[in-house]
């Protein structure tokens, strides 16, 4: 049996429109899809209060979450929807997280530290009944989990719209992951992209956010570089990555991709670098010449309506 369902988010949030554009998908596969907005509310002190407008009574829930909300503002109202949910008779609770923040620090690699994937997993899964996002950082936050955790891939889409848009990029490209740390990633992505090969790349940092030294693991002698990770914060190792390889090679063209473009020291610097950026709408992006954004709303669109009508996930991934 399935139920109605609810497709929900803050209209005054920048997840407004992505939640709409799921929606419009979703209405024309059925009518049982409906648009309902969570109301949210901050007192003068800063003390939230979450509403969600209309009934949802015996409804599926996905709570379309704001990605580009401070991770303090993001991770209480995420809380405080999913109560607010559950108070409200929801059948089930999927949270929908375009971008999961609190993802970096999933293991105690030092003394006296939070793992902070281990909260955030047990804060969702007192009310929620189920995560969907995509690329999370770690192949480890599943287990974190005691609901159901699933992890969209976005090489597919990257695939498609570089045949489209950029089909030279696929031509005498090699695939490099930043670190030895997403080795895995860049495998599946050549894999998706058709590339045989890829190499790694090597840093070392003395302090979190600095990199002290850069190497590069592979053969890169006449090829072009698509440098692809789960996200861009600074752009640092990007950056880092980059000077080595054009020290290697000046003539050669580098593009990167990364799913979700946080961009916390600005777009200028690193965009000028690169021949050009490829990010997902996961965290919403302004205009910009040389950041190229690739939509997930027909992904997502797609695996709520198979996750909505009990049919797998896995042909997503195909």
């Amino acid at each position: 049996m399935t139920y109605e369902c609810s497709i929900l988010a803050d209209p005054k949030g920048k997840a407004w429109d992505f939640a709409k554009s799921v929606y419009n998908i979703l209405r024309k596969k059925s009518e049982k899809f409906r648009l309902n907005e969570v109301h949210i509310k901050k007192f003068r002190d800063n003390e939230i209060k979450v509403k969600i407008a209309e009934n949802v009574r015996r409804n599926n829930c996905f709570f379309i979450h704001d990605s580009s909300k401070s991770p303090a503002d993001w991770f209480l109202e995420l809380a405080l929807v999913n109560e607010a949910l559950k108070n409200s008779s929801a059948s089930e609770i999927i949270d929908v997280l375009p971008y999961m923040k609190f993802s970096r620090q999933d293991r105690k690699d030092e003394s006296r530290v939070a793992v902070n994937a281990r909260v955030l997993s047990d804060a969702i899964s007192i009310y929620a009944n189920r995560v969907l996002t995509i690329d999370a950082h770690s192949s480890q936050l599943p287990s974190f989990y005691s609901i159901p955790f699933d992890n969209l891939y976005s090489s597919s889409l990257l695939h498609e719209y570089l045949k489209v848009h950029h089909p030279e990029i696929l031509q005498n490209t090699i695939i490099m992951s930043p670190d030895a740390g997403g080795t895995s990633r860049a495998r599946a992505f050549a894999s998706k992209l058709g590339i045989k090969d890829i190499v790694i790349g090597y840093k070392h940092r003395k302090l979190e956010g600095d990199i002290d030294e850069f190497k590069i693991i592979g053969d890169i002698k006449g090829r072009n570089i698509l440098i692809v990770d789960d996200m861009v914060d600074s752009g640092n190792t990007l950056r880092e990555a980059l000077k080595c390889l054009k020290e290697m090679e000046k003539e050669k063209k580098v593009y990167a991709y990364c799913t979700h473009g946080l961009f916390t020291e600005g777009r200028e610097k690193i965009s000028n670098e690169f021949d050009l950026i490829f990010v997902t709408n996961s965290i919403p992006q302004p205009a910009h010449d040389k950041i190229e954004v690739i939509p997930l709303d027909e992904l997502f669109a797609e695996a709520i309506y198979r996750t909505n009508e009990g049919l797998s996930l896995s042909e997503l991934f195909a």
